[in-house]
């Protein structure tokens, strides 16, 4: 067969991407104007979606953070509490209440209800009275709308990065159908807006190899880029430090000039809502230990904790302290040995009080999770942590939650980062060096968390915490794409690596908060409990 002229060559493959593009973006608002709970009253999917739709409508709804009202509404015919989440954490705010609030960090949530509060203005529609209309809706413009800017750029990179014709479609198949980015559009989240962040900075950075004088704004703007990766997908910040020693490298006026202004305007916007949310510039998921410590009680005075009494001196000593307690205050044992909760009604006070040695500490309230009912005093099923963290580290990988498992497409991007480093491009070998070090970093972070962070992400398709990876890792996969396509029986073994990950990607595709077929295969043979 007679090649093709390059620049037919080239109409072709763009013809090839466009219809590879519109067939998952087809795919993707199919099952977007179709999606809904499987107890039927909205189209929320999961604790998680849920948790950050109840900031959105708090927001425009009631011009708060506080998400009380809507966590305890019922539906009128099931009588369920269908906005109900457990993703979220309590704590006294600033009207000297407790009130519930998402977990989730409020800049995503804080930028899409600018989008609802559009959609309430100009069509009249309320998110709760009308959830599928508007947040059908919402996803069909937010995600599908990042979808196409994700494809976009990766056809551009392919393009530019990859040398074969076979390699070069190869490697757009698996962008459109065969990862996880495409099937977490059906649901809002925070991986889809991380990995697309990734993929914008990654594409400025190649133009910036590209140009001899790149303009500040380039630097600006891949800055900004970088930062929104961080603020959805904290591990995410390896990967702006790295890009910032790089570009440190090339011109370190424009690192501070550009690059380090763009990242400080999302810190500043995602610690801004963070406070305005929660009155502290913490993070809500980063409450999970007890407070300062207020005062000492004498050890002598266990007794009284132990019988469930409040300590008589104790509302005197913390008035001290500007901490007012009422005597109606009551104290209750906590699942940690030697540890009781106080909690004054009245006063809207929650203190913790440890048994030490030779006093009795009482924190202010610091755990956020611990509330009365909260799901994570007792997780269930994955959320109670592998113990092992060499079993953690195998199922990440290769097991039912694996990476190479689930998506063994991504086994040839770390023989491409290899190829990298040792053969190709010069402008490669940054990219290599990305995704050998950061993947390290991230896996090992993931494995060394403490019991109750190791969960697989919870109920969901993959290993989602790596998801922000993916363009990353789709750039090193195109060198070894090259090297595959001049050799018939690898590119057999590549068409069977697809289909697995075709098969991983879409198994779920209706709902990503759902185990990975892996997973459930290994329960139906009794592998793993039901």
């Amino acid at each position: 067969m007679e090649s093709l002229p390059n620049d037919a060559s080239q109409g072709l493959r763009r013809t090839v991407y466009l219809l590879l593009a519109v067939t998952a973006l087809g795919s993707a608002a199919g099952r977007i104007m179709q999606v809904r709970a499987s107890t039927g009253e909205t189209p929320m999917l999961s604790a998680n979606d849920r948790s950050r739709w109840c900031t959105i409508a708090a927001l425009v709804d009631e011009g708060t953070y506080a998400i009380d009202s809507l966590v305890e509404r019922r539906h009128a015919k099931t009588k369920r509490r269908h906005w109900y989440s457990i993703d979220m954490v309590r704590h006294r705010a600033a009207d000297g209440q407790e009130h519930f609030y998402s977990s989730k960090p409020p800049l995503l949530p804080t930028l899409l209800a600018g989008e609802y509060w559009l959609i309430k203005k100009i069509l009249g529609l309320n998110i709760v009275d009308n959830p599928f209309y508007v947040m059908r809706a919402m996803l069909l413009f937010t995600n599908g709308l990042l979808l196409i800017c994700y494809f976009w750029l990766m056809a551009g990179l392919i393009e530019r990065l990859a040398i074969s014709e076979w390699g070069r479609i190869m490697a757009f198949a698996i962008v459109t159908w065969a990862t996880f980015i495409t099937t977490y559009s059906v649901t809002l989240n925070n991986h889809l807006p991380a990995a697309v962040a990734v993929l914008v900075a990654i594409a400025l950075v190649v133009k910036i190899e590209s140009q001899a004088d790149a303009k500040l704004w380039i630097y600006l703007a891949a800055g900004v880029a970088a930062g929104f990766a961080v603020a959805n997908e904290l591990p995410a910040l390896s990967f702006l430090v790295l890009l910032g020693a790089w570009i440190y490298r090339t011109s370190p006026v424009k690192l501070m000039a550009g690059y380090l202004p763009g990242c400080l305007l999302v810190a500043l916007a995602f610690f801004g809502t963070n406070y305005f949310a929660h009155g502290t510039w913490r993070p809500a998921y980063a409450h999970r230990n007890d407070g300062a410590v207020l005062l000492e009680l004498d050890v002598r005075e266990a007794h009284a904790l132990k019988a469930g009494s409040l300590p008589a001196k104790l509302p005197a000593m913390l008035r001290q302290s500007s901490v007012i307690i009422s005597t109606d205050a009551t104290v209750s044992a906590t699942k940690t040995k030697n540890r009781w909760m106080l909690w004054d009604q009245q006063n809207q006070q929650r203190l913790a009080l440890v048994l030490g040695e030779n006093a009795i500490q009482v924190h202010s309230w610091g755990n956020w999770y611990e509330y009365p009912k909260s799901y994570w005093l007792n997780p269930q099923g994955v959320d109670q942590g592998e113990p092992s963290r060499i079993v953690y580290a195998g199922h990440m990988l290769f097991g039912h939650h694996g990476v190479f498992s689930l998506t063994p497409i991504w086994l040839l991007s770390f023989v491409g980062a290899y190829l990298c480093l040792r053969s190709a491009p010069k402008e490669f070998w940054f990219w290599g060096t990305a995704c050998l070090l950061l993947t390290a970093v991230c896996m090992a972070f993931y494995v060394a968390r403490p019991l109750q962070d190791r969960n697989y992400g919870g109920v969901s398709c993959g290993f989602r915490w790596l998801i922000w990876l993916i363009p990353l890792w789709t750039i090193t996969l195109l060198p070894a794409l090259d090297r595959v396509a001049s050799k018939p029986l690898l590119r057999r073994l590549m068409y069977v690596a697809l289909f697995v990950s075709v098969v991983s990607a879409s198994y779920p595709g209706m709902n990503p908060w759902s185990h990975p077929w892996l997973f459930d295969f290994w329960t139906f043979l009794g592998w793993l409990p039901a």
